[in-house]
């Protein structure tokens, strides 16, 4: 299917939903994988401005994560077009993308849709050296500091100040003092972020719920992959999850794999596989993330050019990539 294709589900879902549907994938395809950030603001504005004013607004979402100041900004402004902001989750909407979700009146789940921890992993100048490359560092988990922490105190149960400076002493060999401030600052700051948005549509009185949902998020959950299921979202972590209807699910995942489909999300992008013997030199353009709705249609596109250094004796060619652009593109 292509776009026209895809408008008809889109009709179909708003139909369904009596809202307007804006659709957000960041691809997870292998080598050209794209995330949350701060780069698509302007393109949900325009977006907005360009669709007819609504009471209800639905974001299709799918993705793996990315930054997590960017939701608290998205949420906002998706706010300032509708007093009814939903979130449609046919498959995946980890991380970033589940506190987009949190941010929610309600969050529209099908049979397949998962949501995710929302504790981050954090990188900096600070961060320990990885062994196995010396020219990046390791991400330092805001919740494994923590744990390590915990560990020492409630498991081990070392007590008294000595010990405990012992142990702090000891990780501060491990780990840079200051990349441990950066964690200490990411851990109160998704935890700011999380109760924010979940403030939007939460009363005072549910103060006690919202601590509930951020522990669970975060430390309760004890792996950042953890899958969350639409049941366990709903009754375990209280979250607003609907179950989508039939007619819904069918229509979500429907758009969903038109989407795979398009970004090709399945099978890694291998610019050598472009060049031949006969073609030694191929320029290409691939997309990596879409933003789709009846207002246009947005791409995250990587371009650049693939060139055969030589041709090996197999007949498989040595490539050189020189990746030019990374890039928001406006198709229509």
């Amino acid at each position: 299917m292509g776009r026209e294709e895809r408008l008809e589900l889109i009709k179909k879902i708003q139909e369904i939903r009596q809202s307007k549907v804006i659709c957000y994938i960041t691809g997870d395809r292998e080598n050209v994988s794209t995330r949350i950030a701060p780069d698509v603001v302007r393109i949900f504005y325009r977006h907005l401005e360009n669709l007819q004013p609504c009471e209800r607004l639905d974001l299709f979402l799918y993705t793996r994560g990315g930054d997590v100041l960017t939701p608290w900004r998205l949420v906002n402004l998706f706010r300032e077009y509708a007093s009814y902001f939903s979130v449609l989750v046919p498959f995946r909407a980890y991380s970033a993308g589940t506190l987009i979700a949190l941010g929610a009146n309600e969050i529209v789940m099908g049979k397949m849709g998962e949501l995710g921890p929302i504790d981050p992993s954090v990188a900096n100048a600070f961060n320990p050296q990885d062994p196995n490359n010396p020219a990046a560092k390791i991400p330092v988990s805001v919740e494994d500091v923590s744990s390590f922490i915990t560990l020492a105190v409630e498991t081990c149960q070392l007590k008294g100040q000595e010990q405990l400076e012992s142990v702090f002493s000891h990780l501060a060999e491990k780990v840079h003092p200051l990349a441990l401030g950066n964690v200490q600052r990411n851990y109160s700051l998704i935890r700011s972020i999380a109760r924010k948005l979940l403030r939007l549509h939460m009363s005072a009185d549910d103060e006690d719920l919202i601590k509930d949902i951020i522990n669970n998020l975060t430390e309760k959950l004890y792996a950042h992959n953890h899958m969350i299921s639409r049941r366990e979202a709903k009754q375990d972590i209280k979250l607003p999850v609907v179950n989508s209807s039939t007619e819904l699910e069918k229509a979500m995942w429907e758009l969903y794999e038109d989407f795979e489909n398009e970004l090709n999300l399945l099978e890694p992008f291998n610019p050598a596989a472009l060049v031949n013997e006969h073609q030694k030199k191929v320029d290409f353009e691939v997309y990596g993330g879409i933003i789709e709705s009846f207002a246009g249609m947005d791409c995250f596109t990587f371009s650049g050019t693939a060139v055969a250094v030589e041709i090996l004796p197999d007949g498989t060619p040595n490539v050189n990539i020189n990746m030019k652009k990374q890039s928001w593109k406006r198709i229509i």
